[in-house]
């Protein structure tokens, strides 16, 4: 499988990037309508009509994003995101019809960054898409490159680092955390606003998470992932605090900040 990495180009000294998206989805009209309009707001957009076809174009080309469909005949849209997120850090939008809480949930709690509702406006997909690959790391350089870089941004917590820019956590051994995209988005946010009291709407707004009713939910899900990897306890956590009736704080001793 390709790993997903911007692709660019070079005009003068400026990169002109453009982001490579992936739509599955078996209504064809649908289909052709995201792909028509996200092709015409800058993007570079394949589709393919369920998750057989999908899986054969990821084995072939790299995407930043994938847009699925949840209700595919055949594989299902979850079935296709688990296996995309078990072999990259791409990004992950879920549609979904309406009144399907739980396939929402799951979705969530297998790594998806958003999902959307059906039926719904092809402004809102846009919006979702750009909202998403904000936060889809952009380096076109391998991350072993990065490293080397005087000016990477480091931050130890407990007996973890994290690094910023290669958007990865590393326990005492040294050892890689496995961590979704979508969970670093929310440990980067509190790392950077440690021992302050957080609102659900707080955290939604700095992961750029499209406000919603289920927005907090979304949130909470992340977070508890979150803790299962960074708690010795997640029942009673050291770092991740909630505060009921009001949101979460982030404990951290000044010491520990680099």
């Amino acid at each position: 499988m390709f790993i997903p990495n911007l692709l660019s180009t070079e005009s003068g000294s400026e990169r002109v990037v453009k982001a490579r998206i992936i739509v599955v989805e078996d209504e064809p009209d649908l289909r052709e309508a995201v792909a028509e309009y996200l092709g015409a707001s800058g993007y570079d957009v394949t589709v393919a009509e369920n998750a057989t076809a999908a899986r054969a174009l990821f084995e072939t080309q790299s995407f930043h994003l994938a847009m699925l469909d949840i209700a595919m005949p055949g594989e299902d849209g979850l079935s296709l995101g688990r296996w995309l997120r078990s072999k990259t850090q791409i990004g992950i939008i879920y549609a979904t019809a309406a009144g399907t809480a739980l396939d929402r949930i799951v979705g969530l709690e297998l790594g998806a960054d958003d999902y959307i509702v059906k039926p719904y406006e092809l402004r809102e997909v846009l919006a979702r898409v750009r909202s998403v690959l904000r936060r889809v790391p952009q380096a076109t350089e391998p991350r072993a490159a990065k490293a080397a870089t005087s000016d990477r941004r480091f931050m130890n917590f407990g007996g973890f680092q994290a690094d910023f820019d290669g958007r990865l956590v590393t326990g005492a051994n040294g050892a890689v955390i496995d961590m979704a995209k979508s969970e670093f988005d929310v440990l980067e946010v509190f790392l950077t606003r440690a021992n302050r009291l957080l609102t659900r709407a707080a955290i939604s707004e700095a992961i750029g998470f499209i406000e919603d009713p289920e927005s907090s939910r979304a949130v909470d899900i992340r977070i508890m992932r979150l803790r299962k990897k960074i708690e010795a306890d997640p029942a009673n956590p050291k770092f991740l605090r909630t505060v009921r009736g009001e949101g979460y704080i982030f404990s951290l001793p000044t010491s520990d900040s680099n």
